[in-house]
């Protein structure tokens, strides 16, 4: 344990960078269990199907131009290097916060999401630095930081959000006043501990030419590479089904359960602390016990069993039971997951295949938030009854699950390093 500690924070240099992509993920997930209550705020006259349809759209706005101006701040550092780059995207999301933090309307906060999606390049920039530093056979410990840091956010993000939007709303003020300064704050700090303790990275006279060449060998191969390919689809798939899920809980404690920003919070917040105690606990004995094939097809497997069972809870205590559940499974399936797209490319592929999945998680949280709250909406004006939500999940989340049942991938004998 101690010598995989080592290897974790062996390279201290990275560790602004680190809380950096924190800040940019906490962007995303402060403002989830707030959806339904800034719809009630500045959408009073529509109906509970337009307010979810519409702040759907209003969280996937991010993902959407981010998907767009990430690759070009990831181009522009290699032009300009990687530090100034970082440093403009951090004020870019230090600016979109405060403009969040005094949002008197939805046009604002349209605004402010619009602007942290032309700035969100920490997460791409984060990868190319980690590229420029660490070796590519330490390259993979370094990068479960990244998993890390979503973690920490989808610990911290939902209760920071929920708790203080009713703190706000108790005192009279805006509800997003205390959520964009506080995270104004942490944004604010991240951009000093970039200037003073981060070094360049990116030697443009030395490695250019090298990354020019390696990304066209890359192209080829990862195209005609059959694993890979198997692996991103797997991906996508559930990639898409478990940001449909993510999305939906605010609405679902709003619509089914009548909840509190702060409780919907602290919901989410309980669900990411199981997740990281099963990551620490008993995650490793588990697929030491099942192996990584096997641990994978089960989590999968209870994501299919969760997902129906969501569609008959109209209660705290089952919703809660089966939040618990896909916590467990997240933490089973999704960093072994990654592990396989990782280890189905050579070293040189890195780049251009977590490039790929990353890409997949951003048409994920476009198409999460935006299908999710719909259908609940549905849901709250009886168009459609509950259970609907959930075989729709189960439908998304059975594609990997059966894919990975069949396909003679997952059959293979597991990495001996595991």
């Amino acid at each position: 344990m101690g010598l995989n500690n080592r290897k974790i924070f062996k390279y201290k240099e990275l560790t602004p960078l680190w809380i950096a992509v924190f800040i940019d993920i906490l962007g995303f997930t402060l403002i989830i269990p707030l959806a339904p209550y800034l719809a009630d705020q500045f959408l009073p006259d529509l109906d509970t199907f337009s307010q979810a349809f519409i702040m759907g759209v209003v969280l996937a706005i991010n993902a959407m131009v981010s998907a767009v101006f990430g690759p070009i701040l990831g181009k522009l550092s290699d032009k300009y290097g990687r530090k100034p780059l970082l440093i403009i995207s951090q004020i870019g999301t230090l600016s979109a916060f405060l403009l969040l933090a005094f949002s008197t309307s939805l046009q604002m906060i349209i605004v402010s999401r619009v602007i942290d999606g032309i700035f969100g390049g920490n997460f791409p920039i984060a990868k190319a630095i980690v590229g420029d530093v660490v070796p590519p056979r330490e390259r993979g410990i370094q990068m479960t930081n990244i998993g890390t840091a979503h973690v920490l956010s989808s610990l911290l993000g939902p209760a920071i959000g929920g708790i203080f939007f009713d703190v706000g709303t108790n005192l009279g003020l805006s509800g997003t006043l205390f959520p964009g300064l506080i995270s104004s704050a942490l944004s604010l700090t991240t951009i000093m501990l970039t200037l003073i303790f981060l070094q360049e990275t990116w030697l443009k006279s030395k490695y250019q030419q090298q990354a020019k060449e390696q990304r066209i060998k890359v192209k080829i191969k990862v195209r005609a590479n059959k694993k890979a390919l198997f692996y991103l689809i797997v991906w996508g798939f559930h990639a898409i089904s478990f940001m449909i899920m993510i999305s939906s809980v605010s609405w679902f404690g709003d619509i089914i359960l009548h909840l509190k920003p702060s409780e919907i919070g602290i919901i989410m917040t309980i669900s990411g602390a199981l997740r990281a105690l099963v990551r620490f606990t008993v995650f490793k004995p588990t697929v030491k016990k099942l192996g990584e094939n096997l641990s994978i097809k089960v989590g999968l497997g209870l994501f299919v069993i969760s997902f129906i069972f969501i569609g008959f809870s109209s209660n705290l205590i089952s919703f809660i039971a089966a939040f618990m559940v896909i916590s467990f499974a997240a933490s089973l399936t999704r960093g072994l997951l990654s592990s396989k797209i990782s280890k189905s490319v050579s070293r040189e592929e890195q780049g251009k295949i977590n490039g790929l999945s990353s890409g997949l998680d951003s048409t994920s949280q476009i198409i999460g938030p935006i299908i999710g709250p719909t259908l609940l909406g549905l849901v709250g004006i009886g168009i459609i009854p509950l259970f609907i939500l959930g075989f729709f999940l189960a439908i998304f989340g059975a594609i990997p699950f059966t894919m990975t049942i069949k396909t003679t991938y997952m059959k293979e004998r597991d990495d001996s390093e595991n």
